[in-house]
């Protein structure tokens, strides 16, 4: 069965390829249209996933990921409109040199393809990965959670319908919906038909498809995202930085999981700052130094500083410079956002400088590492790894080049 879909995939992808970028805009505002016209009909398929998740005791922040409404449709038919306005980066040719010989060789910007995404949980990522493959001129295979099959394949056939009424290959976007297992070991060794495989979801997922893929994985991480209030800091500004970055929504990968405190500011700041995500109902896991400024905070081991929470926790520590906030966190975080909180410039530049992650921010919230906020109209994910692209996965981020040379008979 997944064969036969990469055999599919792959014909669409040489029809896409060659797509003019108008077509493409127009089909993209036109699934657009169609999702919003539609939007009961994905409602009524998210209540089916919804009641199953709560049945099945998913967690607050993982039922808030799973969970559509028509606010959620209407964001992401407003995703594809973005995308479709977009420049198409399909097609451009990056440089232009003549040698000695007079060979004119460039470099041309291309599709990768065909390409594979596994997920978890997020029906809005089934319309975002189509409109950025498609307007990249990219067939996609997706393999959505099992929790959210009902949304996924309410989406996809709307979009293959809209696909085939406008005369473009509906291949361009498929679904597994099987939920065996099998399934995805078997996308994960189909390098005969599939270019990229792009997994999104929790870490185990991520592990697992990094080390048993033998097509080529871009690798999005987990968001073990840190804050840093450092010494002279602005406390009310870190306050709401730290409230946004963490309680906005709990279950993506963008939000504050952790704190680092500078020792000078500790004592003003952690009463506060106690008080503030209590009211939220956040519990902050703290060292044994913040614990006895605060004694109502919960003792944190080791593992803690490590975690990526996606529920109501945060751990805390205290740090004596920004040296040792550095060093903490390049240790324990994942290389996806970290942030910090000051009037220092000098320290600004070098917590940026410094700090190894896709995205580094001086006074501003994690929530940002977006492909939306970044102006990418949408992404396709968060790669935490630093070949081929890092950060939000855009249009540019979905494609390769080829060289292209032009002769007047050559020879060598």
């Amino acid at each position: 069965m997944v064969k036969e879909l990469g055999k599919c995939a792959k014909a669409a992808s040489a029809k896409l390829a060659v797509l003019p970028a108008a077509i493409k805009e127009n089909v993209l505002r036109a699934v657009a249209d169609g999702l919003v016209k539609e939007t009961d009909r994905i409602l009524s398929a998210n209540e089916q996933d919804i009641k199953a998740a709560k049945e099945n005791g998913m967690s607050e922040a993982l039922l808030d990921r799973l969970m559509l409404n028509a606010g959620r449709v209407k964001a992401m038919a407003d995703g594809l409109y973005k995308v479709a306005d977009l420049q198409d980066p399909v097609g451009e040719v990056l440089s232009m040199t003549t040698r000695p010989n007079g060979l004119m060789i460039g470099k041309k910007r291309v599709p990768l393809g065909v390409i594979g995404m596994i997920y978890e949980s997020r029906p809005n990522v089934t319309a975002d990965a189509f409109g950025l493959c498609f307007k990249t001129g990219n067939a996609v295979i997706l393999k959505g959670g099992s929790d959210a099959l009902c949304s996924n394949l309410a989406i996809t056939e709307i979009i293959r319908s809209v696909l085939k009424a406008e005369g473009v290959p509906e291949d361009a976007l498929q679904l597994i919906t099987s939920t065996d297992r099998e399934t995805v070991k078997e996308l994960m060794c189909m390098n005969e038909y599939v270019d990229v495989l792009i997994p999104r979801g929790g870490a185990g997922l991520i592990k697992s498809v990094v080390e048993n893929s033998t097509v080529p994985v871009i690798e999005t991480g987990t968001g073990n995202c840190h804050i840093y209030v450092d010494d002279g800091a602005d406390l009310s500004m870190a306050l709401d930085i730290i409230d946004n970055a963490k309680t906005q929504r709990l279950g993506v990968c963008n939000a504050a999981e952790s704190l680092v405190i500078h020792e000078n500011v500790a004592e003003a700041f952690l009463p506060r700052l106690y008080e503030r995500l209590n009211e939220k109902q956040i519990v902050i896991r703290a060292d044994e130094r913040a614990r006895a400024i605060c004694p109502q905070v919960e003792a944190a081991t080791e593992e803690d500083f490590y975690r990526e929470y996606l529920d109501r926790f945060i751990s805390l520590k205290i740090v004596a410079s920004v040296d040792e906030a550095i060093a903490h966190i390049n240790e324990h975080n994942t290389g996806h956002s970290e942030a910090i909180i000051t009037k220092d410039y000098e320290r600004s530049m070098r917590f940026l400088n410094e700090v190894d992650a896709a995205a580094v921010y001086v006074n501003a919230s994690t929530r940002f590492t977006d492909g939306g906020e970044f102006g990418f109209g949408a992404e396709i994910g968060i790669s935490t790894q630093k070949l081929h692209a890092r950060g939000p996965l855009g249009l540019t981020e979905l494609t390769t080049t080829k060289y292209i040379i032009f002769g007047n008979g050559q020879i060598r």
